[in-house]
């Protein structure tokens, strides 16, 4: 894409997956770029850019978001979890390794998102109902399998938790 006249930048400070990051951005970066990009979390997926898919879906400040939809500059001063920064010490968390023995994932180009999502169900209420669920992921599309096999894995993580 061409931009007329000088481009623009901005000094973007943001935590991520715990780590403050200080760049120099365009700003008119997206944040999915910014994070794919500039510092090669590639577990954030780029499908739609339309916030319709949620393959990039990311928390920010205990919220999740398409990030697909954002300015990188938007983030400034906030704090980002990716898939990349919900493992235990390295290991798969206790959703992660449910999504593995429910055999929840098919081409797994979705399923960082869709982890996301869940986690935040999981925050979201005590112990979300197959209703919960089906609402909190109604966000994001899956094209390889049916959603049945996803809701049990956060039925199952949620109810231990």
């Amino acid at each position: 894409m061409i931009y007329p006249g000088k481009p623009t930048y901005f000094n973007l400070e943001v935590t991520i997956n715990g780590k403050k990051i200080r760049r120099m951005v365009l700003t008119h970066l997206r944040l999915l770029d910014f994070l794919r990009d500039e510092l090669g979390l590639t577990g954030t997926k780029d499908v739609c850019s339309e916030g319709e898919c949620g393959a990039c879906t990311v928390s920010m400040d205990g919220e999740t978001i398409n990030s697909c939809l954002i300015f990188a500059v938007e983030a400034h001063g906030s704090n980002l979890i990716t898939i990349e920064g919900i493992t235990d010490k390295g290991r798969l968390n206790e959703l992660q390794k449910a999504f593995v023995n429910y055999h929840s994932v098919q081409c797994g180009y979705c399923i960082p998102g869709i982890i996301l999502s869940a986690e935040q169900i999981i925050k979201d209420f005590k112990n979300p109902n197959r209703e919960n669920i089906k609402e909190g992921l109604a966000g994001n599309i899956c094209r390889c399998t049916g959603y049945q096999k996803i809701i049990d894995a956060v039925e199952v993580v949620s109810s231990e938790l």
